[in-house]
């Protein structure tokens, strides 16, 4: 059980296995593209321009915001949780469990956190690349123009990391597709309406309030708001810590589940 719990066996030939990842995933990258922004789009455009008719604007930090401006700076943090959670979950469990990838690459002088990592980073990525695709769009519909879209952006890229790492969790525990399940429908799917997307989270009862302030979606969401608004985000390193740590304890937590899950 001791060899379990060691440091990560890591070296750079997680890279051919995340450029594997990408040669096979650019056949498919229109299709794949598409699939991850049309939904996050429909919210936006439904909820952004239906019922933001309706609500006008919501208050913020002392001042009325957009209601739009509001949904599009939280979306599009939903949408790299979800685009990096079904990579690391649906995607990684396909190469793990069921075509057997991992096994045939870990015949090569790959080691199993190698590859683990390189699941990680590619899971990261795709969530960056679907947070970049809605962003172009957004500045196209004119609903910021913040210089400081740059630094949300790299704040996007941290959170898929961290969403990877969690999901990886779940990828080592699952035993079939139908467990992941139960990870959108009792983890992401609250996490959605409690890490204040599509509501200021001061309209939550106050238990229900501070319950949410340990929800990693809920510490990316307070970074990049006050970035769509041209704001700088009030306790940054803070909410930047949160996220950190939820990577760092994920990708241990994924890596111990993973070895063990190898072992059997």
């Amino acid at each position: 059980m001791n060899t379990l719990w060691h440091p990560p066996d890591l070296s750079l030939r997680w890279w051919p296995v995340f450029l594997r990842n990408l040669l096979v995933w650019r056949k498919l990258a229109v299709p794949s593209l598409l699939g991850n922004i049309a939904e996050p789009l429909m919210w936006l455009l439904a909820f952004g321009y239906g019922m933001g008719a309706l609500v006008g604007s919501v208050p913020l930090q002392g001042q009325q915001v957009p209601y739009i401006v509001f949904l599009a700076s939280g979306s599009i943090c939903m949408s790299a949780m979800n685009a990096a959670s079904f990579e690391a979950l649906y995607s990684a469990f396909s190469r793990m469990h069921v075509q057997r990838t991992w096994d045939g690459i870990m015949n090569a002088p790959v080691s199993l956190d190698s590859v683990v990592l390189a699941e990680m980073l590619w899971a990261a990525y795709k969530a960056i690349f679907t947070a970049t695709a809605i962003l172009l769009v957004m500045l196209a519909l004119g609903i910021s123009h913040s210089p400081k879209l740059l630094v949300a952006w790299g704040v996007l890229a941290v959170a898929g990391i961290t969403f990877s790492c969690i999901a990886l969790i779940f990828n080592a525990l699952a035993q079939g597709y139908d467990f992941f399940t139960y990870y959108f429908t009792l983890l992401l799917t609250p996490m959605m309406f409690l890490s204040g997307v599509f509501f200021p989270r001061e309209q939550l009862p106050d238990w229900l309030r501070l319950a949410s302030e340990v929800l990693p979606l809920t510490h990316a969401v307070e970074l990049v708001r006050p970035m769509f608004l041209d704001r700088w985000p009030q306790h940054a390193a803070w909410h930047l810590l949160i996220l950190a740590a939820y990577a760092v304890l994920g990708f241990a937590v994924a890596l111990v589940l993973t070895r063990r899950r190898f072992q059997r």
